[in-house]
């Protein structure tokens, strides 16, 4: 179906309810209520909530979404909320995407996303992952000193989408509009399109156009400390576990500083810590001979902590960018290594020929089910390999950040009500898979890349560390020397969440 007044191809989608299945946009404002302001915040917009609901009830769409939009972004500066839509919201988008919507929206070639939410909290995720030439959503008015005022320009939302389409469109129609039925008589922008489908999209739906895209792009790097979305249910159980989560993460924390490494597997049980160790690890080395070195995924600073919980013994650890927080209060030593290849050559060559060493080629943590490319320094030191793959799982907090402080990861993990760490021993690397046999050393760390992939059921990437904190923090992710006043002021933006 083609004429001179239709556009080839093209696709006007709504997101809420149609490319994403739930229609309410309420969790996505909690999401920026606590990244970027605070629990104060977030408590504030869900205690209206009731209030919210109220008014969809009642059809009075525009009140309830203008009282969401000022409550979560009202006096927050205008990058906080960038920031928040580019490490934090895509991440809870991509989990609620249909994917029968999808494959309407995906198998154009100009495609536009229409939302109710501000276009800042869409636009990094729409483009980029969605992979969207544009987006069409409410406009937040920002005052000179760059401050959200929690005001949008927009009087009637509806009637705004319609007139951004319509102009987009000028003298010609898009082909195919996505979007849920018009409520009572507010103007859809789907009168504008030549077919026009209701959401929830068939999933036997077959457009005429080949399929552009099959998927959409994966969510890699995630930032944020909220592992669940925050449906109203969710946000007050959050809300009430807090109190009772720092009592217990002071208590774990404690417990395992005062006990020995190889009681902690066997007392964590009682504080509802799980280990699950798979695989048979090495005996430690013996005096004299080179230590093993255990190559390891690396999910949270926790990492070689439990591995050494698991071993019954303290191993030490070479890291790139921890907090000096976290070197402080690790149980087991920590190098801090300098990103100069031959000064932390020598740096691990001393360690292990002092015993067993911990290494994370990623040089960082990663969330999703992913391995960033793997540093192939590793491989040129030692013949002596043991693949260790780690994972963990919480409830409630994540245990990482890039764009807070670091130093406090160990407590947001500990707050979890049940985290379990899963850790698996591959085999020792043959002989014949390291560079004693004339593999290069990229070649070796490739290999054990792929073999702790595919343990986990993870995939492999080319991405790095810098990548990552590009992305989610707009720096390189070097931690370098801050003065006092510096780290407070670190301190204080990591616990937004808990003061603002």
């Amino acid at each position: 179906m083609e004429s001179s007044t239709t556009t080839s191809y093209s696709v006007v989608s709504e997101l809420e309810g149609t490319l994403l299945k739930n229609p309410k946009p309420f969790a996505y404002f909690m999401l920026v209520a606590f990244e970027a302001s605070g629990l104060i915040r977030f408590a504030a917009l869900l205690f209206l909530w009731p209030i919210i609901a109220l008014l969809d009830v009642l059809s009075y769409r525009n009140c309830s979404l203008k009282l969401m939009i000022f409550v979560a972004t009202a006096g927050l500066r205008e990058s906080e909320i960038e920031s928040v839509a580019r490490a934090v919201l895509p991440k809870f988008y991509m989990d609620d995407v249909s994917m029968d919507a999808w494959r309407a929206f995906g198998s154009c070639e100009k495609s536009v996303v229409v939302t109710r939410m501000p276009r800042v909290m869409v636009e990094r995720f729409a483009k980029d992952h969605l992979r969207a030439d544009e987006v069409i959503g409410t406009e937040i008015i920002v005052n000179r000193f760059g401050y959200a005022t929690g005001l949008i320009q927009e009087t009637d939302v509806d009637r705004s989408v319609f007139n951004s389409v319509a102009n987009l469109f000028v003298n010609r129609r898009p082909q195919l509009g996505l979007g849920r039925p018009a409520i009572l008589d507010s103007p859809t922008f789907l009168s504008l399109c030549e077919e026009q489908i209701h959401a929830p999209i068939p999933s036997n739906y077959n457009v005429e156009n080949q399929q552009i895209h099959a998927q959409p792009l994966p969510v890699i790097f995630h930032d944020g400390r909220l592992v669940k979305l925050p449906t109203p249910a969710t946000a007050l159980l959050i809300l009430v576990w807090i109190p009772f989560g720092i009592i217990l993460a002071v208590i774990r924390l404690f417990i395992g500083f005062m006990l020995p490494l190889w009681a902690i597997p066997y007392i964590s049980r009682i504080f509802n810590i799980r280990f699950i160790v798979k695989g048979k690890p090495l005996a430690q080395a013996t005096a004299g001979n080179l230590g093993v070195l255990f190559v390891c995924t690396h999910r949270t600073v926790m990492d070689p902590v439990i591995l050494s919980y698991v071993l019954g013994r303290s191993i030490p650890a070479v890291t790139y960018s921890v907090s000096r927080l976290s070197e402080i209060l690790s149980p087991i030593p920590t190098f801090r290594l300098t990103r100069v290849r031959q000064v932390d050559a020598e740096i691990i060559k001393k360690e292990l020929s002092n015993g067993d060493l911990v290494v994370y080629p990623e040089g960082t943590t990663c969330r999703e089910p992913f391995l960033l490319r793997f540093s192939a320094l590793f491989a040129e030191l030692t013949d002596k390999i043991v693949p260790v793959a780690m994972n963990y799982r919480v409830g409630f907090f994540h245990a990482t950040t890039a764009r807070g402080w670091k130093g406090f990861d160990p407590i947001f993990f500990f707050m979890n009500p049940r985290p379990v760490y899963e850790v698996t021993f591959l085999n020792q690397l043959e002989v014949e898979a390291t560079c004693s046999s004339g593999k290069s050393p990229y070649d070796v760390a490739n290999y054990v890349q792929r073999i702790l992939a595919a343990t986990l059921g993870f995939e492999c990437t080319n991405f790095t560390r810098k990548d990552k904190y590009r992305v989610l923090a707009g720096n390189d992710g070097t931690v370098s020397y801050m003065s006092f006043c510096d780290q407070f002021k670190k301190v204080v933006a990591t616990f937004k969440p808990f003061f603002h």
